[in-house]
């Protein structure tokens, strides 16, 4: 696969998350995808993270994600710097989160693993 289109597709990711097209995303991954974020866990399988993602999405419902540049990783993939704003509806407050996100394909072009990580502190 063609390093560039690791960004495209990191970028579709984005554009479906932002858009909370959960079955589009869910069309993204491997059916042994593993994901795991440092705010959130560790999941496995695309029904667990697919799973996850509803429930993040229904707890977040205005997420939105801002990427000011996507870069290869080469490592079969795509990795880019992000800051999440929201409104958690369990308390009504803001939220803003920074962080960098490794998102890995498969030979076929599908999500084999995504990787959540807190900024340095």
């Amino acid at each position: 696969m063609i390093t560039n289109s690791f960004i495209e597709r990191a970028k579709k990711y984005v554009r479906l998350s932002n858009d909370h097209d959960l079955s589009g995303i869910k069309c993204l991954f491997a059916d042994d995808a593993t994901y795991h974020s440092e705010y959130f866990g560790t999941y496995q399988g695309s029904d667990a993270i697919h799973a996850m993602m509803t429930s993040f999405f229904a707890r977040f419902p205005d997420a939105h994600w801002e990427i000011t540049e996507y870069r290869n990783n080469k490592q079969n993939g795509a990795e880019f710097t992000f800051v999440m704003t929201g409104t958690d509806i369990s308390t009504g407050e803001p939220v803003r989160r920074h962080g960098l996100e490794r998102i890995y394909f498969t030979s076929t072009g599908l999500i084999q693993h995504i990787a959540v990580c807190k900024p340095e502190q």
